[in-house]
C-alpha cells in the first residue's frame, strides 16, 4: 500500500499545520506528503509555517495563487458589481495591499526563492492503478474555482489534455471528492482558512492498494481563538476579515 497525505491552503496559520500533522502522524507516517500551495499568506506565522512545511519528510510543494502574488507582486483581478462594491474599493485595495506586504516583509530572500521555484504540476505513477495529477487550481491556471458544486459540464473543459486517472487540487479551501468524465477529482480542502462553513482544518489521505484507491477527508479541532489573538498581537493589517474567516468559515 502507498499512503499519500494531501495537504492544501495552509496560508501561515501555524497552530492549524501542526494539528493536522499531529493527527496524520497518529495514524502512521505516510509514504509521501503533497502541499497544493497557498502556504504563507493571510495569518501570522508565515516564516514558522514554512520552516515547518519544508522540514516534513518525503514533501513535495505546489505553488498556488497567493504564493505567486508574494513573489512576482501581481494581485487578484477585482469584480465590481455595484455601485456600494465601487465605493468601497479603495479601502479594500489597500487592506488586500498592505496584507502582502506584511508577508512579503517578514519572509526571507531564501523564502522568496523557494517559493519563486515551486513547481505549477505534481504527478506520479501508481503500480495498478495509474496517473495521480495534482495542480492548485485547475491545469490551465491558479485561480479558477471548481467547487463541490460546479456542474460536469462546467468541470469537463479543466479536464481536457489530462492523462491521469486522479486529479489532486485545492484553491477553493472546501473539500471534494467526484468522478467527472471518469476522472477522480480530491480536494482536501484547507488547512488554514476553511471556507465550507466548517473551521475545522482539513486534509485528505489517500491509500493505494491493489489498484484503487481510498480516500479519506479528515477534519480536526485546534485553538482558532488563539490565531485570532495572535493577529492582534502582531497588528496584522487583515486582522479583521482574516478572523471572520477562522470563526465562520465563510469568506
Amino acid at each position: 500500500m502507498t499512503r499519500l497525505a494531501v495537504l492544501s491552503d495552509i496560508h501561515g496559520n501555524l497552530l492549524a499545520l501542526e494539528a493536522v500533522l499531529a493527527h496524520l502522524h497518529a495514524q502512521g507516517a505516510p509514504d509521501a506528503t503533497w502541499v497544493l500551495g497557498d502556504l504563507v499568506a493571510f495569518c501570522p506565522w508565515p516564516v514558522e509555517t514554512l520552516d515547518r512545511l519544508r522540514g516534513l519528510p518525503a514533501a513535495q510543494f505546489l505553488q498556488g495563487n497567493t504564493d505567486r502574488y508574494l513573489v512576482t507582486g501581481r494581485r487578484p483581478a477585482v469584480q465590481v458589481r455595484s455601485p456600494e462594491e465601487w465605493a468601497s474599493l479603495p479601502a479594500s485595495l489597500a487592506m488586500r495591499d498592505a496584507n502582502f506586504r506584511w508577508t512579503v516583509k517578514r519572509i526571507s530572500y531564501a523564502d522568496y526563492e523557494f517559493l519563486r521555484d515551486l513547481p505549477s504540476r505534481l504527478e506520479m505513477d501508481l503500480p495498478r492503478y495509474g496517473r495521480v495529477v495534482a495542480v492548485h487550481a485547475t491545469l490551465a491556471d491558479d485561480e479558477t474555482n471548481i467547487y463541490p458544486g460546479t456542474p460536469d459540464e462546467q468541470v469537463y473543459p479543466h479536464l481536457s489534455g489530462l492523462d491521469a486517472r486522479m486529479l489532486l487540487y485545492g484553491h477553493t479551501h472546501r473539500p471534494v471528492d467526484r468522478i467527472v468524465d471518469g476522472v477522480r477529482l480530491v480536494n482536501g480542502g484547507s488547512v488554514g482558512l476553511p471556507l465550507d462553513g466548517d473551521p475545522r482544518p482539513a486534509y485528505a489521505v489517500l491509500d493505494f492498494e491493489r489498484g484503487r484507491c481510498d480516500v479519506a477527508i479528515h477534519r480536526v479541532t485546534y485553538d482558532r481563538e488563539a490565531v485570532i489573538a495572535e493577529l492582534e498581537r502582531v497588528d496584522h493589517p487583515a486582522r479583521m476579515w482574516v478572523s471572520r474567516i477562522l470563526r465562520q468559515a465563510r469568506a
